[in-house]
């Protein structure tokens, strides 16, 4: 009841003319970099964040994290009409979801991903309201030692739960580390990796960082592939959603279990991409027919995009408790946070509850907006992806250069973007995830922190992280999830599991974002 009420404030907060506006302008440019090849959700806020800067807290977060929803929804267009997935964890939507364009049910996949969209991140938006709370306020009782546990365990689990190469997420995450460490040392005072240079001093921006990894390296990636864009023509009818929304009672086994994936695979680091396959893989084991999946079954709509946008979602609820971000975006926001001088984790519900109950309210209403506007627009911004890429590379390279400029107003920035732009592209190339790297650029001074506090606390004796039963549970943990590939593979000779790594169907990879 008291989060009820909260709730109900965070609407009070919410609803002013000022807030709705921007709630409409950042839906409706979040479709529009969802439909754009290659941007996405983290892309498009992370370029589109310099415009908050000039906003208070409040405002400025609604509007990005409606970004955030407005991509989600748009990218389900490219990847059903187009069959060119906006995001990596599209593309199991378009197994089924392309075959039915070619069919002449454009409208239908489309208002099943949609409406699937909505269910998925409405669970996990309520997962949010009723744990964020009582996490904030357990998380009340952390000192250092606690903290720098917490931000172990969202690395080593990053690197025993990810998908992705073990050494290719370690490698991804020690530049990040070193790189946060640029700049001066908070404890001691101390210059550190400067090399002489004066523009270093302020360490590398966060948001100068993700600008050039995800906007400068994306646009390198779709001018490289050069993509000729054709797919399908598309208007959705009142009459096509009536019967779309009809059937959702024959779908409620699917669409409740691929909820729960994404919301569990949201909150620890396993990321919408798996959520998505592993939301498909099930709907399919458990089909009565299974042959028919892959030739234009509205079940394989429903559960990837279900799981997917519940994962991407309930990211967000680590960020606001703890201040640890559960996936790329929730970092780039994590980063927002922090510039508008707000700190994420427990107090932020104690010291801003307008802020924190405000922004769970867009996400209600957010949602809702989403889904009324995708449906009513499809036919318009299905018509963008026939703009000539060449006449929008040159718009998104300056966008991102008078971003990366705005934060500080420095030249030097600008080089900076295009240098981690040549390094996401490389990244890209080789397979290297660029998650990892976000979260450790933006948390490896917070953790470095916390572990200097504690071993000085502790006179340097490491003995201080099993020093009670919550600091040693969480580091023997966070240890447990690194080494947890290992221990997987020990126990499934020994007989007591089964170790299974679903392959995506039709031999495509998870991390395939085209085509």
């Amino acid at each position: 009841m008291e989060a009820f009420g909260l709730l109900l404030h965070g609407f009070a907060v919410l609803l002013t003319w000022k807030t709705l506006v921007l709630m409409m302008v950042g839906l409706v440019l979040g479709i529009f970099v969802g439909v754009l090849p290659g941007l996405g959700g983290p892309n498009g806020v992370a370029i589109l964040l310099p415009l908050t800067f000039t906003m208070d807290p409040t405002s400025a977060i609604v509007m990005l994290s409606c970004i955030y929803w407005g991509a989600l929804f748009g990218g389900a267009i490219t990847s059903i009409l187009f069959n060119i997935p906006g995001e990596a964890w599209s593309v199991a939507t378009t197994f089924d979801g392309y075959p039915m364009a070619q069919q002449g049910r454009a409208a239908e996949a489309l208002t099943a991903a949609f409406t699937s969209s909505f269910i998925g991140s409405l669970v996990a938006v309520l997962l949010i309201t009723f744990l964020a709370p009582m996490i904030s306020s357990f998380a009340l009782k952390f000192g250092p030692p606690e903290f720098f546990a917490v931000y172990l365990l969202t690395f080593c689990s990053f690197v025993g739960l990810g998908r992705e190469a073990k050494h290719k997420t370690v490698i991804s995450m020690s530049l990040g580390l070193l790189l946060a460490g640029i700049g001066m040392d908070t404890v001691s005072g101390n210059l550190r990796m400067t090399f002489g240079s004066a523009e270093l001093l302020r360490g590398i921006n966060f948001l100068v960082a993700v600008i050039g990894l995800f906007g400068i390296s994306e646009i390198l990636l779709t001018m490289e592939e050069r993509l000729a864009l054709r797919g399908h023509a598309a208007s959705i009818s009142l009459r096509v959603v009536l019967s779309v929304w009809k059937d959702l009672p024959k779908y409620w086994v699917t669409l409740l279990r691929s909820s729960f994936i994404g919301c569990w695979l949201g909150i620890t680091p396993g990321g919408a991409i798996a959520a998505s396959f592993m939301g498909y893989n099930l709907a399919k084991r458990f089909a009565k027919n299974p042959e028919s999946f892959g030739k234009g079954r509205i079940e394989g709509v429903f559960a990837p995009e279900t799981a997917a946008h519940a994962s991407g979602t309930a990211a967000l609820l680590p960020m606001l408790a703890l201040g640890i971000p559960g996936s790329g975006t929730a970092a780039i926001l994590l980063g927002g946070l922090m510039v508008w001088g707000l700190n994420p984790g427990p107090l932020l519900f104690v010291e801003h509850k307008d802020f924190v109950w405000g922004l769970i309210a867009s996400m209600y209403l957010g949602n809702v907006v989403g889904l009324v506007l995708v449906l009513t627009t499809v036919p318009i911004f299905a018509s963008i992806l026939r703009v000539p890429f060449a006449a929008v590379a040159p718009m998104i390279v300056v966008s991102c250069a008078i971003g990366a400029y705005a934060i500080q107003n420095a030249m030097f920035d600008i080089w900076l973007m295009l240098g981690f732009g040549l390094v996401g592209y490389v990244f890209k190339k080789i397979g290297i995830p660029l998650a990892p790297f976000t979260l450790a650029l933006v948390l490896g001074n917070r953790a470095e922190d916390a572990f200097r506090l504690s071993m000085i606390g502790a006179g340097g004796d490491l003995k201080v992280f099993w020093s009670n039963g919550l600091v040693g549970s969480i580091t023997t943990l966070a240890i447990v999830l690194l080494f947890w590939p290992v221990i997987d593979v020990l126990l499934a000779r020994v007989g007591l599991t089964q170790r299974s790594e679903p392959e995506p169907p039709r031999g495509e990879s998870p991390l395939d974002s085209s085509a």
